[in-house]
């Protein structure tokens, strides 16, 4: 079992990937959200440029915010400053469309970009958008093709899972394992409690509660008044009505986004109580343990921890201590 973690291309993200190198993580997964983040391929490279051993990653790109050509290009960058680093997951791009006022991309269209990528990194001719295109950049100017990056898809339903059997080397999920794939990357949220740490402590709430507050978000973006069977989820969709007028309340609701209980989302925080631990691994070390081997004996074979809160240096040195990695 792999343990690796997720990282917010942020004003801190060498740093935190540098301590992740250190405590022993296999790969750093860097998230893709630009209206919400910072550059992911400018961040992977400042990563690549700064670590010497640690594997780097996308979870997940999302194909319709960049060509593939320029997808492609970028790969090729970072194979040359770190060779052999690389691995990109891909997929539909729920919260990185929902902030642009979009909705996810269908499975064919997601299909399509990684046949054509795949095309791409091979050296062949490919269509896209009608028109013959291929990496052409001569010796000296990219790695040599073809440049061969492991591909991930998260795409989970039987469906996804036979697309991702056609067009990947292996599957990403979030909070639950999936067996049947040789590379099955499951992340995972929380945070490691202190010995006798209530649940509802500042700390929890604000290590866990951005990945709770995305379940109401996501139910939000389904049907606004979805929000409602929250805890706090009235209070909490008045508020966002009062802020912003219908066709911009998309603009505050993923602010934050798997990174700050925002002020917003405090509402639904302090309303959930211990109900706050949703999907997410909260327990003390020794229970964080027993959730890796449960999720090993399910099939998968990484697991991707993703903290967020105020300090990612604290989640990311219990958590290793936790999974015995350093």
């Amino acid at each position: 079992m792999h343990i690796s973690c997720g990282l917010v291309p942020s004003l801190d993200v060498v740093e935190h990937a540098k301590l992740a190198e250190e405590l022993g993580y296999e790969r750093a997964w860097l998230y893709d959200s630009p209206a919400i983040y910072l550059d992911i391929w400018a961040s992977l490279a400042l990563v690549a440029s700064q670590t010497e051993r640690i594997g780097l990653g996308t979870a997940v790109l999302v194909p319709s915010l960049r060509n593939v050509v320029a997808t492609a290009s970028a790969i090729a960058t970072i194979e040359a400053v770190a060779p052999g680093r690389l691995a990109c997951a891909f997929g539909t791009g729920a919260t990185a469309r929902w902030t642009l006022g979009k909705r996810a991309l269908s499975l064919a269209t997601v299909g399509e970009h990684l046949r054509q990528l795949r095309g791409l990194l091979n050296g062949e001719v490919v269509e896209v958008d009608g028109q013959k295109v291929q990496m052409s950049q001569l010796a000296g100017f990219a790695p040599p093709r073809p440049i061969d990056v492991p591909l991930l898809l998260s795409a989970l339903g039987p469906k996804g899972q036979e697309l991702t059997r056609e067009v990947a080397d292996g599957v990403m999920t979030v909070g639950y394992a999936l067996g049947g794939f040789e590379w099955s990357a499951q992340l995972v949220l929380g945070t490691v409690l202190d010995e006798g740490e209530a649940l509802t402590s500042r700390r929890v709430q604000d290590s866990a509660g951005p990945w709770y507050a995305i379940l109401a978000h996501g139910a939000w973006e389904a049907s606004p008044e979805a929000v409602d069977t929250f805890p706090g989820g009235a209070e909490w969709r008045k508020e966002l009505e009062a802020r912003r007028p219908e066709g911009e309340r998309h603009l505050v609701v993923h602010e934050g986004h798997a990174t700050t209980v925002t002020d917003l989302d405090r509402i639904l925080v302090e309303a959930a109580g211990d109900g706050i631990v949703g999907i997410s691994w909260v327990a003390e070390a020794d229970g964080i343990a027993a959730k890796i081997a449960e999720a090993e004996a399910g099939g998968a074979t990484e697991i991707i921890y993703a903290p967020s809160g105020p300090d990612i240096a604290r989640e990311l040195r219990t958590f290793a201590a936790a999974a015995k990695i350093a």
